[in-house]
């Protein structure tokens, strides 16, 4: 994971002394601009960093290297509760230690199971593509397989869209807040993301309207369903209206829709409302596992189809052959959508957990969803409450690493998915509604 191997080149510094004990670690922003990664991966590399006991934050300063590291020596801190990653729980009904080795097992045991150990075309495999069009078919009516592409996930599918169809310099619209992944796909490419202001709902059409008359985007990236960071769903009459709007303005949707899945009414998607200009990106990675490495990318067209695979070609060669058809394995048994209720179930019992806790706070959740979003009473700003939160124990993300815009809300998201149980949630929300409630801490960290 490229958040270990920051981290393991920090240790690796240390231990050679090109950095030595005190040293400040320059700021997480400037680190994930360098690397061309987006902010999340760095904050998670910090937070490595810091249970491993190679660095420590001091408020108002910064973050610098452990007075106690020295090569392989240096304390250990306790380990931190960590609800900063934005991935499904793991619910006790789905043991993957048994689910993974027997469903590799049989897929490689099948009449042709050694060819998922070959090369592939860069489309996907064909029994790949229609099991993604079985699984898609409730979401997306009308679906042809030959407009379908298995890609390395989310990201991937995201980079490879973006990749096809825009140039340096090109503007994108996204809401105010959104996921850090086209952060940093912006960054690579040297596109202006143009922020579209947001309301409980979601993104605002009339923003958007003023957006294309003005700024002439190319492209409108939205996450329609339970969005990270805000955990808004957009209704179906405000789909309308935004695909509406960048049909008459000729812009290109991407779709991206990890979390359609957890939620149990179905909302039509874009990819159903417009789709001969809409991209729709749907992952595995928020439904089952990140570690399966599956999305499924629908373009407009099959010709369109053609195109994208040939940059991931160029790129990544292929989605991973043996996952991708374990994955279709899952969805043909029905394992994949027993994972995903399972998950749906854990979710609902996480969030109820969170509302008990947070009940005092106004706080924005889907009650299926990983995530809730929390802004902050005025005597805190966002940063200040996460570095004091990752001090006391706990790491989550500020609203700065989704703003596309310069001055965002006061705000934190905080995952509810990575931590191993509910009894490490528990006490990690809990550190954080006693936090949220000192002022003294705010106020020092404000000056």
């Amino acid at each position: 994971m490229k958040y270990l191997g920051i981290v393991e080149a920090l240790e690796a510094d240390i231990r050679s002394g090109r950095v030595a004990r005190g040293d400040r670690v320059p700021p997480q922003r400037a680190i994930a601009e360098a690397l061309g990664v987006d902010l999340t991966t760095v904050t998670r590399a910090f937070n490595e960093a810091r249970r491993r006991g190679l660095v420590d934050a001091q408020a108002g300063r910064g973050t610098f290297i452990s007075e106690g590291v020295e090569g392989d020596g240096g304390d250990r801190r306790p380990p931190l509760i960590d609800l900063s990653m934005n991935i499904p729980s793991q619910p006790s009904a789905v043991d993957f230690r048994k689910m993974l080795p027997a469903g590799v097992a049989g897929v490689l045991g099948s009449a042709k199971g050694l060819l998922h150990l070959h090369y592939q075309d860069s489309t996907g495999a064909d029994p790949d593509r229609s099991a993604a069009v079985s699984w898609l078919g409730t979401r997306i009516e009308g679906l042809a397989r030959d407009r379908l592409v298995v890609t390395a996930g989310a990201q991937c599918a995201l980079y490879g869209v973006c990749e096809l169809l825009l140039g340096r310099g090109d503007v994108v619209a996204a809401g105010a807040l959104t996921y850090p992944g086209l952060k940093a796909v912006a960054i690579q490419k040297g596109l202006v993301l143009e922020p579209l202001a947001m309301d409980a709902l979601g993104i605002i059409p009339d923003a958007f309207e003023k957006a294309c008359r003005e700024r002439r985007p190319k492209l409108l990236y939205v996450i329609p369903t339970i969005d990270n960071p805000t955990t808004a769903t957009l209704p179906e009459e405000r789909r309308r209206s935004l695909a509406a709007i960048a049909r008459t303005h000729d812009v290109t949707i991407v779709e991206d829709d990890p979390y359609a899945p957890l939620r149990p009414t179905r909302t039509a998607a874009f990819a159903e409302l417009a789709p001969d200009i809409t991209w729709h990106i749907a992952t595995l990675s928020k439904c089952v596992t990140p570690a399966l490495r599956v999305a499924y990318l629908v373009a407009p067209s099959a010709a369109k189809a053609l195109r994208v695979a040939g940059v991931l070609r160029a790129t990544v060669l292929m989605a991973p052959p043996l996952m991708s058809a374990l994955a279709s394995r899952w969805i043909a048994d029905g394992s994949l959508e027993e994972v995903t209720k399972s998950i749906v179930a854990e979710n609902a019992e996480r969030q109820t957990l969170a509302a008990a806790i947070l009940g005092g706070l106004d706080f924005a959740a889907d009650p299926f969803g990983h995530h809730l979003w929390l802004p902050l009473p005025d005597h805190w700003r966002a940063a200040d409450f996460a570095e004091h939160a990752d001090r006391a124990g706990v790491s989550i993300v500020p609203s700065a690493a989704f703003a596309t815009m310069a001055h965002p809300i006061e705000a934190v998201r905080i995952s509810l998915g990575v931590a191993p149980d509910r009894g490490d949630l528990e006490d990690g929300l809990r550190l954080l509604a006693s936090l949220i409630a000192q002022p003294s801490l705010g106020a020092k960290a404000v000056v």
